[in-house]
């Protein structure tokens, strides 16, 4: 997803929260439950992405091969 993806739905999912806290309905809920779910899923890939990348660039402590003698 790109920024302005999960911007626009973050947008969306805190207008849902609101709708849901205003008129209480199971419709409103479940918009609510939906996107707030989409946007962990987001955080989590990134999450993965970011650690996968910090694993990449993470210098090994044995150097880049074996030593031999």
């Amino acid at each position: 997803m790109k920024p302005k993806e999960f911007y626009d739905k973050v947008v969306a999912m805190r207008k849902a929260q609101k709708d849901y806290l205003k008129f209480r309905g199971s419709a409103y809920l479940q918009t609510s439950k939906r996107l707030e779910r989409e946007i962990d899923d987001e955080i989590k890939r990134v999450e993965a992405v970011l650690a996968e990348e910090e694993r990449k660039n993470q210098p090994s402590l044995f150097g880049d091969g074996f030593y031999t003698t």
